[in-house]
């Protein structure tokens, strides 16, 4: 594995690995560097046989420069490494599932693009979904000389049985909103369709693509058509953690124009709250082959909902105090869920919160994996 931060992040990632369950005997990182030609790695780094490109900058407001140095250079800078490979057998780049419904203007364009098509492309989506299309279309540019399959996730959230994720950016900014009692509205329409999918989900069946030559040249897109329309989704998530749900939606054009100091969301997340749907149908066949089903999506997305309040949105990841507990024969997460800021009103925070000065118990979150 290749990554940033040298013996602090190896020693980092043996724990979460040793914490999980793995052998971190069987984890070897490699300090590298995507800003540089050679990754930064040394020449022993040698007969690598599957190259999973997963690395990318990932924030709302970037620098549009900085989001290109890193996603599109990085990313063509790996695809020249791994090229370079003798016994190299695949190369999995991880796309985005916008990358599948490409704006017309954009869909039939060679790259490198030209100018005028950059700054369009940049002035229309942000400087984090345009990078990371603009890398795809590179990556697409170079799959005649390299052993391809782009796999395009959706909004990832944490695993299916525990919650447990470090990513916050995007949907789980909105939760955090919803918690503090901070969304009085919702943007988009009630068609509005932010599809998820679980990090554990995603991790398993990328682990398999290199084994299926059948996969070669393919593009999966993966995510859950279950996942319900973001109004429906917001208020299931909602009714779990005990607070109220908005009741309005605002045009996405009309907040587009408002300053993001009155709004609390970046114009670039704008461009996600879209009612498009996605062709899964590769990633579908895939999964069916290889035996991955897909996870109870209520039952994830609610306790990813309570790992993010439990470790108060990434600010304090030693808060999650979730534990495995067998009941007759299966096993269930358990994890209490805090009560909420005193400005979030609802009827059901209000009566846990007299509940919890009576001094009984909050009712912990329990659900059957």
């Amino acid at each position: 594995m290749v990554a940033r931060g040298g013996a602090t992040r190896a020693a980092e990632l043996a724990a979460f690995v040793a914490a999980h369950g793995g052998d971190p005997s069987r984890l070897a990182l490699v300090d590298g560097d995507l800003g540089r030609d050679d990754l930064g790695l040394t020449p022993a780094v040698r007969g690598v046989r599957d190259v999973f490109h997963l690395a990318a900058a990932f924030s709302f407001g970037m620098d549009a420069a900085a989001a290109r140095a890193t996603n599109v250079g990085g990313t063509e800078r790996v695809a020249t490494w791994a090229a370079s490979q003798p016994g190299l057998r695949r190369f999995v780049h991880l796309g985005g599932y916008r990358a599948t419904a490409l704006p017309r203007w954009l869909a039939g364009t060679t790259y490198p693009l030209s100018e005028r098509l950059r700054a369009r492309l940049y002035a229309s989506h942000g400087a984090y979904e345009a990078s990371k299309l603009e890398s795809y279309l590179a990556i697409r540019a170079r799959a005649p000389g390299l052993p391809l399959t782009v796999v395009h996730p959706s909004t990832v959230i944490g695993a299916a049985a525990t919650g447990e994720t470090s990513q916050v950016t995007g949907l789980g900014e909105t939760v955090a909103r919803l918690w503090r009692g901070e969304l009085p509205a919702l943007v988009g329409t009630a068609r509005t369709f932010v599809p998820l999918v679980t990090v554990d989900y995603l991790a398993e069946l990328m682990a398999t693509v290199p084994e299926h030559a059948s996969l070669l040249g393919q593009e999966l897109c993966v995510l859950d058509p279950s996942t319900p329309r973001l109004p429906l989704l917001v208020r299931a998530i909602a009714a779990h953690v005990g607070v109220a749900a908005p009741t309005r939606t605002l045009p996405r054009g009309l907040v587009a124009r408002l300053p993001r100091a009155l709004t609390g969301i970046d114009r670039e997340a704008l461009t996600f709250l879209v009612e498009d749907e996605y062709d899964t149908s590769s990633a579908d066949a895939h999964a069916a082959t290889v035996g991955l089903a897909r996870p109870d999506l209520r039952a994830a997305t609610e306790r990813w909902a309570t790992h993010l309040i439990a470790t108060r949105f990434g600010e304090d990841p030693a808060a999650m105090t979730g534990r495995f507990v067998s009941t007759g024969g299966s096993r269930s997460y358990v994890v209490a869920i805090p009560p909420p800021p005193t400005r979030c009103c609802s009827t059901a925070s209000v009566e846990r919160r007299q509940h919890d000065r009576a001094g009984r118990r909050p009712r912990p979150h329990q659900r059957p994996t």
